[in-house]
C-alpha cells in the first residue's frame, strides 16, 4: 500500500502565542521520520480556535480526503474535553464538525478518558460522520498514550479494516491497550 495516511492533529494549550515544543510534536516528527506518515500539528486555546483551524483544513486543505486521523489532544472527562478551563460536551463538539469528519477515525490521546454510553458515541458519529472514535477509559498521569498512538497510526499505513487494525494494535501492545483501556467506538 502506499503512504497515504495523513494526520491532523490538535492540541490544547493555554495560549497559542507561546511556540512550545511539546511532547505531541516530537511524536509526529518520529511517525514522519520513521514511517513517512504525514501530519499537520495545530495548537488551540479557545473553542473558536478549535473550529477555525478544522475549517482551515477542511476548506483550504485540498489534500483533507488524504487526512484519515483526526487526532485531538485535549484534556478533559468522560463525555467532555476542556479547552482553556472551559468545558465542553461532545455533543456540543459533534455539533461543531457537523457533516466534517466523513470517513475520518476521531481518535483522543489519553490527557482525556473516553467513556462514552453506546447513544453517545453513535450521536457523535451520526452527527460528525465519522467512520470511528477511538480513545482510553484511563488516564494515568504518568503514562503517555504516544507510543500507542504511534502504533495505532502506522497500522493504517499496512490496513484499511478498522478491526483488523485494532485487533493487531492488541496483538502487539495488548498490556498497554489494557493498562490505558483502548477503546473505540463504530
Amino acid at each position: 500500500m502506499e503512504t497515504d495516511t495523513f494526520i491532523f492533529c490538535l492540541e490544547a494549550v493555554a495560549d497559542v502565542e507561546e511556540n512550545l515544543d511539546t511532547e505531541v510534536v516530537k511524536h509526529l516528527e518520529k511517525l514522519a521520520s520513521d514511517q513517512g506518515l504525514t501530519s499537520i500539528y495545530k495548537t488551540c486555546d479557545t473553542i473558536e480556535g478549535l473550529e477555525e483551524s478544522l475549517n482551515t483544513l477542511l476548506y483550504d486543505d485540498h489534500n483533507f480526503t488524504n487526512y484519515e486521523i483526526i487526532y485531538l489532544v485535549m484534556p478533559g472527562e468522560a463525555n467532555t474535553i476542556c479547552i482553556n478551563e472551559y468545558f465542553y460536551s461532545l455533543e456540543e463538539i459533534a455539533e461543531l464538525f457537523e457533516g466534517k469528519m466523513r470517513g475520518k477515525i476521531v481518535h483522543f490521546a489519553n490527557s482525556k478518558i473516553l467513556d462514552l454510553s453506546p447513544d453517545e458515541a453513535q450521536y457523535f458519529i451520526d452527527v460528525t460522520g465519522a467512520k470511528a472514535v477511538s480513545g482510553y477509559g484511563a488516564f494515568l498521569p504518568n503514562v503517555s498514550s504516544t507510543a500507542l498512538d504511534r502504533l495505532f497510526f502506522g497500522l493504517f499505513e499496512e490496513e484499511d479494516d478498522i478491526f483488523e487494525i485494532v485487533e493487531e494494535l492488541h496483538q502487539k501492545q495488548y498490556a498497554l491497550c489494557k493498562l490505558l483501556d483502548f477503546r473505540m467506538y463504530y
